[in-house]
C-alpha cells in the first residue's frame, strides 16, 4: 500500500505545500502552516481514466431557455434589503463579515426576528454565545417575543440533523462559521479545512432544502475576511459591515452578489435599541457645520444609486525649515492625496513641501469615489490660503495629472441631493453644464482655474 503524502495548509491563505515551514511563501504569514489529513479525492490520472467508477450524464440547456427570477424574503429593514438587492434569496448562501463588536449579530437578530414575526420559519445557531446570552440581547432589543428557534451549537452534523427532523427553516443564521466544526475531517474549529468543510455542508443543505443560510464571518487586522479565500467563492453573496466603534453610523456593503448589484449600501446608526435605519445619510454626515471655517468642503459622494453628502476637512501646518513634513489621511486613499498635492504644486504653483497636511472625512466615512479629487483640492487650497470655501457650495470632479478637471458620472443626481439640503452652487467640471439641476454651476476645465476662483484671482 502506498504511503499517504503529507499535506501542509496555511491557515491564513489556504496555500498547500508538501512540507512544513515557518513562513508561508504565498502570504508571508508566520506560524500559520498546519499539517492536515491527506485528501481522498481522485487524482487527475484516476479521474481521466475513470478508475473510481463511472459518472452520470448531465443535462445541457441553451442560453435562450426561460429563467425564473429567484424568490426573495424581505426583512422589513429597508437598508438591509437595499444592500442585498431586495432581501434574502431562497436556497442561497450569504457571508456576513465585519469587525468584532460592529453589530453583526445585532443586525441579523433583528432581521431574523422580523422574518419570524412575519410567519417565516427562522433558526438562529450561535457558536460563540450561550442561548441565554442571545435571549437577553433579544429582550434588550424588544424582540423577546419573536418565534425564533434558537440553539447554541458548534457541530455541523448536529445542526443539520436537528434541522432535518422537521420542516426546513426559511432562514438559518450561523454565528459564526469560524466556530463550526465537521467530524468528517480532522482539525480544530477555525482552521482552513474545518471552515471550508463546514461551509460546504451548510451550503449543500441550503441548496437542497431551499433555506437561505447566513454565515457570520470574522475579519483580519487588515480588514479582509478571515479563513480561506475559497469561502467567498462558495457563497452567493458577501456582505461587509463597516464602521468605527467610536462613531454612531454603520455601513453595509455588498462585496459580491450573484442575484443583484454590488453598488448599493445600507446605512445604520447604533443606539440603545439596536441598529436603526438612516434614511437620509447626508444629514448624518453634515451635522454641526459652521460657516466661515477654512479647509472644509462638502462632497456629494455616490454609493450605487444613492448620493451621500460628506464633509472633507483639510489642515495645512507650516513647519520650520529642515523639518520633515507629515501626511496623514483618514477616510481617503493616501496615494490619491499625494497625487492631488503633486498636481497642485506642479500645475498650480502652490507649495506644500514645507507643510504638514492632514485630511479627514467627517463622521468616519470612507470615500472611494474618484470624483472626490476636486473637493479635496478645494479643501487643501482653502486651508493653505486661509480662505473658506463658500458655505453654499459643493465640489466634485476628477483631476488628471495634466491638471485637467475631468467629468464624472451622475452629476445631476449629486446636485439634486445637494439641492435638497439647501446648497445652491456646485464647483464642478466645465462639462456639467445644465446637468446640475437646481444648482448654479461654476465649471472649471483645469485645476488652476479652480485655484484662481478660490483665491479671488478671477
Amino acid at each position: 500500500m502506498a504511503r499517504p503524502h503529507k499535506r501542509f495548509v496555511c491557515q491564513a491563505c489556504g496555500s498547500v505545500s508538501s512540507r512544513w515551514q515557518g513562513q508561508c511563501a504565498d502570504c508571508s504569514e508566520w506560524n500559520t502552516i498546519v499539517e492536515e489529513a491527506p485528501s481522498t479525492a481522485a487524482t487527475p490520472f484516476q479521474a481521466k481514466h475513470n478508475l473510481q467508477g463511472g459518472g452520470r450524464a448531465i443535462e445541457m440547456i441553451g442560453l435562450d431557455s426561460e429563467v425564473k427570477l429567484p424568490d426573495r424574503m424581505t426583512t422589513g429593514i429597508a437598508e438591509l434589503d437595499r444592500a442585498m438587492g431586495g432581501g434574502f434569496v431562497e436556497a442561497s448562501a450569504t457571508l456576513f463579515a465585519g469587525d468584532p463588536g460592529i453589530g453583526k449579530s445585532t443586525l441579523l437578530l433583528q432581521a431574523a426576528a422580523r422574518l419570524a414575526l412575519a410567519g417565516r420559519g427562522v433558526a438562529y445557531v450561535s457558536g460563540e454565545e450561550a442561548a441565554d446570552q442571545v435571549r437577553l440581547r433579544a429582550r434588550r432589543l424588544g424582540l423577546g417575543a419573536a418565534p425564533v428557534r434558537l440553539a447554541a451549537a458548534t457541530s455541523t452534523r448536529d445542526i443539520l440533523t436537528t434541522l432535518s427532523m422537521g420542516p426546513p427553516p426559511a432562514l438559518l443564521v450561523i454565528d459564526s462559521i469560524q466556530t463550526m466544526h465537521s467530524d468528517l475531517i480532522e482539525g480544530a474549529p477555525g482552521t482552513v479545512s474545518q471552515v471550508r468543510a463546514s461551509a460546504q455542508e451548510l451550503i449543500r443543505f441550503a441548496k437542497e432544502r431551499g433555506t437561505a443560510v447566513v454565515l457570520v464571518g470574522h475579519v483580519t487586522k487588515d480588514g479582509s475576511i478571515a479563513g480561506p479565500r475559497v469561502l467567498e467563492h462558495m457563497v452567493d453573496t458577501v456582505l461587509s459591515f463597516e464602521g468605527e466603534r467610536s462613531h454612531q453610523y454603520r455601513i453595509l456593503r455588498a462585496v459580491k452578489n450573484r442575484f443583484g448589484g454590488t453598488d448599493e449600501i445600507g446605512v445604520f446608526a447604533m443606539d440603545e435599541e439596536g441598529l436603526s435605519e438612516v434614511a437620509n445619510p447626508s444629514a448624518l454626515f453634515l451635522t454641526h457645520r459652521e460657516e466661515g471655517v477654512t479647509g472644509a468642503t462638502v462632497f456629494p459622494a455616490l454609493e450605487g444609486t444613492r448620493p451621500v453628502l460628506v464633509e472633507i476637512q483639510a489642515l495645512v501646518v507650516r513647519l520650520a525649515s529642515g523639518a520633515t513634513p507629515r501626511r496623514s489621511v483618514v477616510g481617503w486613499d493616501s496615494g490619491r492625496l499625494a497625487m492631488v498635492l503633486a498636481v497642485l504644486e506642479a500645475r498650480c504653483g502652490l507649495s506644500f513641501s514645507s507643510a504638514e497636511v492632514y485630511l479627514n472625512v467627517a463622521g468616519g466615512y470612507r470615500v472611494q469615489d474618484p470624483a472626490a479629487d476636486l473637493a479635496v483640492a478645494a479643501a487643501l487650497v482653502s486651508a493653505l490660503s486661509e480662505r473658506p470655501v463658500p458655505a453654499d457650495a459643493v465640489a466634485f470632479g476628477e483631476i488628471a495629472l495634466s491638471g485637467e478637471v475631468r467629468p464624472v458620472a451622475h452629476a445631476a443626481l449629486r446636485c439634486k441631493e445637494a439641492g435638497k439640503l439647501g446648497f445652491e452652487r456646485a464647483l464642478a467640471p466645465a462639462s456639467v453644464g445644465k446637468d446640475a439641476g437646481p444648482l448654479r454651476v461654476s465649471g472649471f476645465k483645469t485645476l488652476g482655474a479652480l485655484v484662481d476662483h478660490l483665491l479671488g484671482r478671477g
